[in-house]
């Protein structure tokens, strides 16, 4: 049976992933061996907490070339999260981090203020996707709500990747990538209910083929 790697990089949602998983019926693994990464048939990384410190821990357990090599051999690729923002070129967030540089784009803070008023940050609530077909969407409606907690978000400079957008504290941004065999949301669908869990069993039909 194929087997998914969900990544640990000691800055994961991880028991929420591997329920999902599971709950999808695909073999998955929970680790940070990069020969592990290397065998995979489909790869998780998922993230909460600050870009740098990921960026660090990535680097620290040796993940960011393995990284690499899966997404140039076209291994399907989930990013939860953080682990979306990790993908783009770098963040704003406490001091300029580079990330892995695989979609052009920076993660920038929400604005604290918006006409007039004082916007909460970060955004921990239900909020809506605006969805542009996509396989890992098959099963979705239009403006259905998943789950968000983050105070920065990715304004990506590869406007053709975007497959969902969300409003918040006045900003459009993008809450949904896909380049290639990578797909991101920066929404949890593992928090988000039966429709954000349609996620998993779509990203099981890429990592399988059915």
């Amino acid at each position: 049976m194929k087997r998914t790697v969900i990544i640990d990089y000691d800055m994961g949602n991880l028991f929420s992933v591997k329920q999902a998983c599971d709950n999808a019926g695909m073999e998955t693994i929970v680790s940070k061996k990069s020969s592990d990464i290397l065998n995979c048939d489909g790869l998780i990384l998922p993230g909460v907490g600050s870009f740098h410190e990921a960026m660090n821990q990535l680097e620290k357990y040796e993940l960011i070339e393995a990284l690499r090599k899966v997404v140039n051999q076209n291994i399907p690729l989930l990013g939860i999260c953080l682990g979306m923002q990790l993908l783009f070129t770098k963040s704003e967030e406490f001091e300029n981090t580079n990330g892995l540089n695989f979609i052009d784009g920076e993660v920038l803070k929400f604005p604290s203020h918006h006409q007039k008023s004082v916007t909460k940050i970060p955004q921990i609530n239900w909020n809506t996707i605006s969805i542009k077909p996509n396989d890992l969407l098959n099963g979705i409606k239009q403006n259905e709500y998943m789950y968000f907690v983050h105070s920065y978000y990715v304004k990506n400079n590869e406007q053709e990747t975007i497959i969902t957008t969300t409003d918040y504290a006045g900003v459009t941004y993008c809450s949904g990538v896909k380049k290639n065999n990578i797909t991101a949301f920066q929404f949890h669908p593992e928090k988000s209910a039966d429709q954000g869990l349609k996620i998993y069993n779509n990203f099981k039909k890429k990592v399988y083929g059915s």
